[in-house]
């Protein structure tokens, strides 16, 4: 184990070194895997804190103190790469449970005052519409994504913006019809130019 966590310390960049000795410490059904995941989140190393956030997500299915712990402490990590990898996380928990039977907890998630835990929820579906449910429904994607546009949190609001922007290639109609309804604002004529791109 000790060898794992240091060899991931070493690469700095992407997910799949992570990926890969998270899926090696959780085929190990000796190891204590909630446990040790919430271990890894205290460590000095952001990969080692990516590392017990991508296991969360995994447990998540079948742990609800998982899911739990990726919305009340994940979302406090200050490094954006542990974000990028709560976000994945949030996604294969919708993924596995079904993007339908996970409305509820996406607007618990989105509900939320932190504004890391809506953007798990916001950026971890992208494309929202290219997923079950959402493809068919896509306005349901677009209002859930829109309600939070005010949020003081630029890279929430970014998200947002790339989110909107993504499904428009798709819905563009439904997508103008609803930023026509935005008030004037100087951060929503700023979404609109990101979602207009």
């Amino acid at each position: 184990m000790k060898e794992l966590l240091e060899h991931i310390k070493t690469i700095e960049h992407g997910f799949k070194h992570i990926i890969e000795a998270g899926t090696s410490i959780l085929n190990d059904k000796s190891q204590p895997h909630l446990e040790l995941a919430q271990e890894f989140l205290s460590d000095e190393s952001y990969q080692v804190r990516m590392l017990g956030t991508y296991m969360l997500g995994e447990l998540s299915t079948d742990h609800p103190q998982a899911l739990k712990i990726l919305r009340t402490t994940v979302a406090q990590d200050p490094n954006w790469r542990v974000q990028e990898m709560l976000a994945k996380a949030f996604d294969h928990y919708c993924f596995s449970i079904g993007y339908e039977k996970s409305l509820s907890t996406i607007k618990e998630w989105l509900s939320q005052p932190n504004p890391n835990t809506k953007r798990a929820v916001i950026e971890g579906l992208r494309i929202w519409t290219g997923r079950p449910y959402f493809k068919e429904n896509p306005q349901v994607a677009i209002t859930l994504i829109s309600e939070y546009r005010e949020n003081e949190n630029k890279y929430l609001r970014n998200s947002i913006g790339n989110s909107l922007r993504d499904i428009r290639k798709k819905h563009r109609e439904v997508v103008d019809q609803e930023i026509s309804h935005w008030v004037n604002d100087p951060r929503f004529e700023y979404l609109k130019k990101l979602i207009q791109k």
